[in-house]
């Protein structure tokens, strides 16, 4: 079933596989707790105790390297979506010709 048209399942393609690629690299960096991204996880409160601060910090990149996954997770799905689309695109076009 055609959704949508040859240039829009080509943008979806190439938008989709570039948040895929991008998200899964940034869910790694949060991961393995990049200093880069300290800004990023969104920690505001100030702590006195370092221990304190190192738990809430290493629960905060975990979960912002989970969350960076399953938007990943969500690109690929729209990936198989546009990919389903550009293919019924091209085969429609054959068969006109």
């Amino acid at each position: 079933m055609k959704v949508c048209g040859p240039t829009l399942s080509l943008c979806g393609l190439i938008l989709s596989a570039w948040g895929v690629v991008q998200l899964v690299l940034m869910g790694v960096f949060y991961y393995i707790k990049s200093v880069a991204l300290f800004e990023d996880i969104g920690m505001e409160e100030k702590l006195d105790d370092p221990a304190e601060f190192y738990s809430k910090a290493e629960t905060l990149y975990t979960q912002s390297a989970f969350n960076c996954w399953i938007a990943a997770c969500i690109y690929v799905l729209l990936l198989i979506f546009s990919a389903h689309q550009f293919y019924v695109n091209s085969q429609s076009s054959h068969s006109h010709a």
